[in-house]
């Protein structure tokens, strides 16, 4: 059975900087409220997901999560002004692509 499949992803200069599944990590870190936990629910080590969102700052210049260390009242991290805007935008962006996509793939291969 033929099933289609894309990826999209946002560049700069040649370089990712969101694509679908790091959309995906900046929400998992928003309602989870640590890297860590977003890097386990993703089923990644936290080192991946840490670089990546290394690359996503670097290539926008701009901090997209703060994190605080822990201690009495616990660490964490979240999303700055910065990454919500671009989560939302690339989710604006990519709303409708899925059934675009299948439309176009029914509309070519039935």
């Amino acid at each position: 059975m033929l099933i289609p499949r894309f990826n999209l992803w946002v560049e700069n200069e040649g370089e990712v900087v969101i694509s679908c599944w790091r959309a995906c990590l900046l929400r998992a870190i928003d309602e989870t409220g640590s890297i860590t936990a977003a890097a386990a629910e993703l089923e990644v080590p936290y080192r991946r997901a840490w670089e990546r969102i290394q690359d996503m700052e670097r290539c926008l210049g701009a901090p997209l999560v703060t994190t605080e260390i822990g201690g009495s009242q616990g660490g964490g991290s979240r999303l700055t002004p910065e990454g919500r805007v671009l989560l939302s935008r690339f989710d604006k962006f990519a709303q409708g692509f899925d059934e675009e996509v299948q439309t176009r793939f029914r509309e070519s291969f039935e």
